[in-house]
């Protein structure tokens, strides 16, 4: 799983002097196409100081992780080591000066804001809320920051604060920061975060969830230094694609090894229950007791006299049960000596035809009630001379379609070719399957500009395994959430492949899709 939440407001609040003669305390700029971080000392003078005068802005930004919320608990464990939240501002050049050698740090924020609707961020003339004064503005009352800047910090579950500068997040743990700092070299860098721990505690309710205050850090707010100015787009930015975002990676991906399991190899298969259409746990016996949780039910393989029992249970993605959803896991050995007939054993029949299918029958443990029968196919592992050449794969998506709404969760089905298999002489019409890679993974690119929007994840080092494509009985897939992407871009697809000790990315399927409103 990967995502893109979208800021829902953001703005920034400055104390800049103005001609010399008094301070905008009270500007509001929630309507700016950036979101500007500078530090001015000794750049103006106020009538009651004659110099030594310091001038700083600081940025205020909410996301919206309802989309993560939705899936809490569910097929998101937000506690599992895949989880992983980056706060990511992209960096405006537009030929202004530009500092270097600095530190932004990140907070959560302790009290909402309301984003407001200044645009004018050369007079700072427009005055609403959020402000370096105030910040937010209900029932006729204005509600003030507890320190000038929202700079009032402290322990999580303080009343009096504006930010949040550490707390308790887990039993157990302590106390922990939870301040995130990036150092800028060259200055030139877009913003890039691991709010990992914060965004985690926000969807538990252990942090409020007001979003972030960005700032310079505390020394370089105070020190006799000018720093003029880091500027990043705004959610308000013309461009969809430098706005804001906070970039979710999460190992999702679903192994469901019917249609490429081996001997001697462990394997998974799946069962998937519907009642009336939707996701539901089997009720099973006359009870209708529900069937959940580890070790809740049973796998029985047979051929011949041959008979192997395994043990299945719910299907879990981190620590959370997926309703509806079971599987089991093992391994058949080729070395089984035990009789499946007359004529030999399994040993003899994996030697002589390299595969054996199996009956399959998913049980209760009784067996007093079946839930599911059918087949699996197990084939000996392939073994050829060592060759150093990629196989030419060609790939599909078989249900792509031109436009997508926004609001569309969509699964992508993938099918793979190898242009160079040639299939056994048989009855037609003959239904070729897809190959299996277990290695597969999309990106996501705008086919105009040829961004990357969702890149490859592939479980390297500093990666989730987040773009990788699930298998089940019938090939491979892939969900996109459209919400993530631009109204109005038009998109494409590409994969890499890890395949037989070499890799190949293969960057166009002949798709391309828009979103709509």
């Amino acid at each position: 799983m990967y995502r893109i939440l979208k800021a829902i407001k953001d703005a920034y609040i400055t104390n800049k002097v103005m001609n010399n003669k008094f301070r905008v305390t009270d500007a509001n700029t929630g309507r700016a196409g950036t979101l500007d971080l500078f530090k001015l000392y000794d750049e103006s003078t106020l009538p009651s100081t004659s110099s030594g005068v310091t001038e700083i802005s600081r940025t205020l930004i909410k996301f919206n992780l309802d989309p993560l919320r939705a899936l809490t608990g569910s097929v998101l464990d937000i506690n599992d080591s895949s989880f992983d939240c980056r706060l990511q501002l992209t960096d405006v050049i537009g030929g202004q000066t530009l500092p270097s050698n600095f530190q932004i740090i990140v907070f959560p924020l302790s009290q909402s804001f309301d984003e407001g609707i200044g645009r004018d961020v050369v007079s700072f003339s427009d005055l609403d809320a959020c402000n370096f004064i105030t910040s937010s503005y209900t029932g006729g009352n204005s509600i003030l920051w507890n320190e000038q800047g929202a700079n009032k910090m402290g322990l999580l579950g303080a009343s009096d604060i504006d930010i949040i500068s550490s707390g308790t997040l887990h039993g157990g743990a302590g106390v922990v920061n939870l301040w995130r700092s990036q150092t800028f070299a060259d200055g030139d860098e877009n913003l890039l975060v691991n709010v990992t721990p914060i965004v985690s505690a926000t969807l538990a309710g252990i942090i409020p969830d007001h979003g972030f205050r960005i700032s310079y850090s505390g020394t370089l707010e105070t020190n006799n230094r000018t720093l003029f100015v880091k500027r990043f787009a705004s959610r308000h930015a013309t461009d969809t694609r430098i706005t804001p975002r906070i970039l979710v990676r999460y190992d999702d991906a679903v192994r469901d090894n019917t249609n490429d399991f081996f001997f001697d190899l462990s394997g998974s298969v799946f069962l998937n229950n519907y009642h009336r259409g939707v996701a539901s746990n089997i009720l099973s016996g006359a009870a209708l007791t529900s069937v959940a949780g580890t070790s809740s039910l049973k796998l029985r393989l047979t051929t011949g006299s041959f008979e192997k029992v395994i043990t299945g249970s719910q299907y879990k993605t981190g620590q959370n049960f997926v309703t509806g959803v079971y599987s089991a896991s093992f391994a058949v050995s080729s070395f089984d000596n035990t009789t499946v007939d007359n004529h030999g054993t399994l040993h003899d029949y994996v030697r002589d035809s390299g595969s054996i299918t199996f009956k399959k029958f998913w049980s209760s443990f009784d067996n007093s009630v079946g839930y599911l029968t059918g087949t699996l196919k197990v084939n000996a592992i392939n073994r050829t001379s060592f060759k150093n050449t990629p196989r030419r794969l060609l790939i599909s998506i078989t249900n792509a379609q031109p436009n997508y709404r926004a609001d569309q969760r969509v699964t992508f089905r993938v099918f793979v070719d190898d242009l160079d298999y040639s299939p056994k002489a048989g009855k037609l019409p003959r239904i070729t399957p897809s190959l299996i890679l277990p290695d597969m993974f999309y990106r996501v690119i705008d086919a105009n500009s040829n961004d990357i929007v969702i890149p490859f994840d592939t479980g390297a080092t500093g990666q989730k395994s987040a773009t990788r494509l699930s298998t089940d009985s019938d090939g491979m897939y892939f969900d996109v959430y459209m919400e993530d992407l631009s109204v109005g871009r038009l998109y494409r697809m590409e994969f890499m492949i890890n395949d037989e000790g070499s890799s190949q990315v293969l960057e166009d399927t002949g798709v391309r899709f828009r979103i709509d409103p």
